[in-house]
């Protein structure tokens, strides 16, 4: 009994620890955001509390207050690198559309797909599902230059309409994420009787009728934890969305931009990336269940 008492609270603490230290950087993160500059460039020690918190970083890159007029006012023009560039409200919104587009045409496409794959028999589909697996191994700096190369051709790349830019990365995010949702959804659907379809089907419902009444209500858990994880990898993809648009600047493009010529920003930097982290973070609370045994492929039952 005390050695299985012991081996629990051994295995308590290194799993507090493991989440310490994964934890950590994000911590430090949110806590650079409320340091004044003072206390981030400090030359003689690492300031950890010893500072009066503020919120004027979190002022200039989401209400788009000016960085000069700030740094005049305390009386301290050190680092003052530019006034409006810092402002991320656009690129917030910018960062929504996108995200939010993708993931609907990526839930609305996977869910068809996973939907036939788990419950139609057909040549080649062990091949098809590997081959689906396999686009998602396929890192896209391997493809970016023919896919610059055809959004120049196609004209979303060197424009100035606003829509196109939006078109373009809705598309190609939707296909970056397409795969994994499509994986994901299937192992949610295979855990669903066939009989109930089968007796739907005998009641008189078509298959679409069966699919859409009957087996999605059943799995929108599912549904829910694909469509979170589709929506973090938008938000959080920078390669695509630095190189296949000009008038466009996700929340990751935007922070790259914070690099002046008097330096780092990280004031700035650190309060948009806890700004853009808690939207993820806060999806993932809520279907954590249904995203550990989704991408575990079913190996876990709730």
């Amino acid at each position: 009994m005390e050695q299985s008492f012991a081996r629990r609270s051994l295995r308590d603490i290194a799993a507090v620890l493991t989440v310490a230290v994964f934890m950590f950087p994000l911590f430090w993160w949110a806590l650079t955001s409320i340091k004044p500059m003072y206390a981030i460039f400090n030359k003689d020690e690492v300031v950890v509390f010893d500072f009066v918190p503020t919120l004027i970083n979190y002022a200039v890159v989401l209400l788009g207050w000016s960085r000069a007029e700030i740094a005049i006012e305390s009386g301290s023009t050190f680092g003052v690198g530019g006034t409006s560039s810092y402002d991320s409200r656009q690129t917030i919104v910018d960062s929504i559309v996108i995200a939010v587009g993708s993931t609907g045409l990526t839930i609305i496409i996977a869910v068809l797909a996973a939907y036939a794959l788990s419950r139609m028999r057909f040549r080649g589909r062990s091949g098809f599902l590997n081959w689906v697996l396999g686009q998602r191994f396929l890192p896209p700096i391997a493809i970016i230059v023919p896919l610059v190369g055809m959004y120049k051709v196609a004209g979303m790349r060197d424009t100035d309409n606003l829509f196109l830019g939006y078109v373009g990365l809705i598309v190609i995010h939707a296909l970056m994420n397409l795969p994994i949702a499509v994986l994901l959804l299937k192992s949610f659907f295979d855990d669903v009787p066939k009989d109930v379809d089968e007796a739907a089907m005998i009641d008189g419902a078509t298959r679409w009728q069966t699919f859409r009444k009957v087996v999605l209500p059943m799995v929108r858990g599912g549904v829910a934890a694909a469509a979170v994880l589709c929506f973090i990898f938008s938000w959080t993809e920078f390669l695509l969305a630095l190189f296949l648009t000009t008038i466009i600047r996700t929340v990751p493009v935007k922070i790259t931009t914070f690099v002046t010529s008097t330096g780092s920003e990280w004031g700035f930097i650190s309060a948009l990336g806890t700004a853009a982290i808690l939207p993820g973070f806060i999806f993932i609370l809520l279907v954590q269940r249904h995203l550990v045994r989704g991408l575990t492929l079913g190996s876990l039952k709730e």
